[in-house]
């Protein structure tokens, strides 16, 4: 469990089948401050405790995931945030997640990511880094220290838990390592 990670703030949208009227929402009348008091009371800003997190999900060995946010827990649409923890040296299989984007934070620990058709690009981030994935990248990730934890927050851009997996892959034995520098950075390379 993450015990750094505490909460996270979830703003939800507006669930068609409990929606207030627009005419509701704009008319500040006495008539419909009860209506809006409840509208935003159950359709506002969620926080999930850190201990509320769900681990019914399918795990893989070495690696512990838990959902904060998604449609069942908390309605969202287009969002699933969790927190992963992945043990020392263990990595999940080759795959891939179809046409979702995922960002992963990480808190704690030493992430490893391969990637490509034959997992030929390496790069490892840290705590306070932030790594990117974009849709259908074949990727591989791994906990890169020996005797520490990786500990992580992950966001997907859908709420369904979308994993290609990929297995008739020989990779290569010696990735090379590329950073991804943005536009705006490029002078401290």
């Amino acid at each position: 469990m993450l015990s750094t990670l505490g909460l996270l703030l979830v703003i939800r949208g507006k669930d068609k089948s409990q929606a207030v009227s627009e005419g509701a929402m704009a008319d500040h009348n006495h008539d419909n401050a009860q209506d809006q008091h409840e509208y935003w009371k159950h359709n506002g800003v969620q926080i999930i405790k850190g201990d509320y997190l769900d681990s019914n999900m399918a795990q893989t060995p070495g690696m512990f995931r838990q959902a904060a946010t998604n449609h069942a827990r908390a309605r969202a649409e287009k969002i699933w945030a969790g927190t992963v923890s992945i043990q020392p040296n263990a990595k999940a299989g080759m795959h891939h997640h179809d046409e979702l984007e995922s960002i992963i934070y990480v808190i704690r620990g030493k992430a490893r990511m391969r990637w490509s058709e034959r997992l030929e690009f390496v790069a490892e981030a840290g705590a306070g880094d932030c790594i990117y994935v974009p849709p259908f990248v074949p990727h591989e990730e791994i906990n890169a220290s020996p005797d520490e934890p990786l500990e992580r927050v992950q966001v997907r851009s859908d709420n369904e838990a979308i994993v290609v997996h990929i297995t008739d892959v020989d990779p290569v034995e010696q990735p090379e390592e590329a950073y991804w520098i943005d536009p705006i950075h490029r002078h401290r390379v």
